[in-house]
Order: C-alpha cells, then sequence, then structure tokens
C-alpha cells in the first residue's frame, strides 16, 4: 500500500511474510498464492506490500537461478503484490517447532552473514517495482548479547563496512539504492536505540554514507520501554537514519503481582519464540530473556508493570487484565511520519506471532489468519490517514 505524504514523497506499508515462513522457493510462490494474494483481495486493493522473508535456500535458488528470479517478480505482479523491503533478520528455521536462540545465528562476526546479506540486497534490485529505486532490508543488531566482545564487535564492524561498500558498487552497476537497518532488539548486543548510535556512528565515519541505519521496531521499542520521542530525537541528533521501521505492538501487564495476571501472561509463555521480559525501575531496566523466567523467578520487581517481547495483533490487544502497547506504535509513527517530512519511507507489520497466541487467540484457518492481517493492515492504514498521508491507488 502506497501512501503520499504531506511533502510529496511516497510512503510504503507492507506486512512481513515471517508470518508464513518457507525454506525453498517453492514454499514463497506457495505463500504468496496461499497467503498473500487472498489479503489482498480482502482489502479490495489493486495491489499492497509485502515484505519478503527470504530463508538461505530460498535466496541461493534465486541468487543461482536468473530466470527463476523473473517470475517471482512476474509472480508478484500478477498477483497485485509489490516488494520494497526484505526481512533479513531470520536466516533460516524461522517455521522450526523451536526457535528461540536460533534466530541471532549466524550473526554478524560470521561471513555467512555478509554473505546472505549480499545475496538479499542483489535480489531486492530486482524484485522492486519498476517505479521505485529504493530499498531496504532490515537485519539483526550484530548478535545476541552472549558472547561477545572486542574483537567480536571488530569483526562486525568490518563486515558491515564491506556491506556497505557492496551496496555502494551495487548502485553504481543498477541505479539502485539498498539501505540497511539494524533491529535493535531486547537481549541482543544492540537492545535499545541508545545503543545503536555509537556502532552506527562508527559505521557511518568509516564507511562515508548512511547505507546501514536502524530498523525501529515499536514492539521492541516498547518492551525495553524507551520514550519514542527521546528515542528519535537522539537518533536525530547523532544524525542516524531510520531506513524501515516495523510497526508492531508488545504484551503489556500493568500489575505483575497479581495472580490473575501472573495467569494471564502464562497462558503467552510458549515453546517456539523468546519473549524477552522488562520492567522499568527506579535503579534502571531489569530483564530476563524469556517469560517463563520472569514468571518462576524473582529476577523481576513485581511492583511495576512488566513488558514482553510477544508482538500480539495490532488490533486485537489481549483480554483485561492485559493490554498491548499499541499507544506507543502511534506515538512512535506520528514521530515517524507525521512531521513535515517522513523519518522512514518504508513500514511493515510485523506480526509474526500469530500461531503462538493461546490456543482461543489463534487463527484455525488460512482464512482466519488472512482476515487478522488485513484487519492489523487496515488499521495501521487509518493511522496514516489520520496522520495526513493520503492513501494512492
Amino acid at each position: 500500500m502506497r501512501f503520499r505524504h504531506p511533502d510529496g514523497s511516497t510512503v510504503h506499508l507492507a506486512y512481513c511474510t515471517n508470518v508464513h515462513p518457507a525454506e525453498t522457493l517453492e514454499g514463497v510462490r506457495a505463500q504468496l498464492r496461499d497467503h498473500c494474494e487472498p489479503v489482498r483481495r480482502r482489502l479490495g486493493r489493486d495491489r499492497i506490500g509485502i515484505g519478503l522473508w527470504l530463508a538461505r535456500d530460498a535466496a541461493r535458488s534465486l541468487v543461482t537461478d536468473p530466470s527463476a528470479l523473473r517470475a517471482l517478480r512476474l509472480d508478484l505482479d500478477a498477483r497485485g503484490l509489490e516488494v520494497v523491503t526484505l526481512n533479513g533478520f531470520p536466516y533460516e528455521g524461522f517455521g522450526a517447532e523451536v526457535v528461540k536462540h536460533r534466530v541471532y545465528k549466524p550473526d554478524w562476526t560470521d561471513p555467512e552473514r555478509l554473505a546472505h546479506t549480499t545475496d538479499l540486497a542483489r535480489l531486492l534490485t530486482a524484485l522492486l517495482p519498476d517505479d521505485v529505486t529504493e530499498g531496504t532490508i532490515s537485519t539483526l543488531p550484530l548478535a545476541w548479547r552472549t558472547p561477545w566482545s572486542p574483537a567480536a564487535a571488530e569483526s562486525a564492524h568490518t563486515a558491515l563496512s564491506t556491506l556497505a561498500d557492496r551496496l555502494r558498487a551495487l548502485e553504481d552497476l543498477t541505479g539502485t539504492s539498498i539501505r540497511i537497518g539494524l533491529e535493535p532488539e531486547p537481549g541482543c548486543t544492540i537492545e535499545t536505540t541508545a545503543d545503536a548510535i555509537a556502532p552506527l556512528a562508527a559505521l557511518a565515519a568509516a564507511t562515508g554514507g548512511d547505507r546501514i541505519g536502524l530498523c525501529l521496531d515499536t514492539c521492541h521499542l516498547a518492551t525495553s520501554f524507551e520514550d519514542p520521542t527521546g528515542a528519535l530525537a537522539a537518533l536525530a541528533a547523532a544524525a542516524i537514519t531510520i531506513p524501515k521501521a516495523q510497526l508492531s505492538a508488545a504484551l503489556h501487564a500493568e500489575h505483575p503481582h497479581l495472580p490473575e495476571v501472573r495467569d494471564a501472561l502464562a497462558a503467552f509463555a510458549e515453546p517456539r519464540f523468546l519473549h524477552q521480559t522488562r520492567s522499568a525501575t527506579a535503579a534502571g531496566l531489569r530483564g530476563t530473556d524469556d517469560l517463563p523466567e520472569a514468571l518462576t523467578g524473582t529476577a523481576l520487581p513485581d511492583g511495576t508493570p512488566w513488558r514482553a517481547h510477544f508482538h500480539v495483533p495490532l488490533h486485537a490487544p489481549p483480554a483485561p487484565p492485559l493490554t498491548s502497547t499499541l499507544p506507543v506504535l502511534q506515538d512512535a509513527l506520528a514521530h515517524l511520519v507525521g512531521g513535515p517530512r517522513p523519518l522512514t519511507r518504508h513500514l511493515e507489520v510485523e506480526t509474526y506471532t500469530w500461531q503462538a497466541l493461546p490456543a482461543e487467540l489463534r487463527p484455525r484457518t488460512r482464512a482466519q489468519l488472512a482476515d487478522g492481517i488485513a484487519a492489523e493492515l487496515t488499521l495501521a492504514r487509518d493511522l496514516l490517514v489520520d496522520l495526513g498521508l493520503k492513501e494512492l491507488p
């Protein structure tokens, strides 16, 4: 979906296909048929955007077979789907029964992460619509926080500097600009936007450009109790760009000391994904690496609110006594695109946890999932229109 910002620029809204994980090219094309096109039809639009997730094997199939890449582009066009952004965070196995820490591998100290992201950049130049000359890719925020060392930090800096050089060469060759966004996430080397400033500023100084910036995920921002106003002001002061933002909401528990709140939270403690949990205290941010640890241990004080890294549907917050951090998303979005010029032009709804929701909230059919995704995009569309953007045909 495209929107005209009051400054005349185009803002793109997509939804991320990591909610339908597929490891192979055949699986990706099945996603387009079985999920993405039905969402578009529900929205009644001739065209919608998707943030495509290409696992390692699918990406390599496309890199090694130009005819397969052309066929994918034709398939996208035929189904009324367009791609301006890729989700390059998960590498493979995102549909496994247990994902947890494996989503952070390979990290930016591993040459395979550089190779995979380079492949994605090359593929995106061929997948972009004919009238779009800039694409974006989100990626992990260097690594999970342990183990980490100065040598690891230097290795990641070197890899990202090499990537920036490759992106510059790719633009010289194709005329298309591809920019990367490191996505701060709780528990990682870069957990918050504040953590991102020093490494991204060092990269900009070393590479002489802004090809690598920040992907702002509003669920992650909220989970770490970051204030959108302060966070975005600090990024602007440091001249850190935001190639892409992910619109998502975290799980919020206002009174975690109450038994009924603990019971409600326990329904979201599931074995597939990590659900890092945080509490903002007078002494600073406290946290656990997963929701079960918060519920069964004493690491978190229960006299202040908790937030868990669980992407809940934007349009359907959990029932009381829980809620979502949708107000944080709304605040961040107002800063991102509600000003005189957009701070980012690529927005992606990323609720990948539909099948990890408690059983009574989980979609049971493809049709129910498509209904839910369409409802999320409708909510995002309404928020953008309320901020003065105009939806384009």
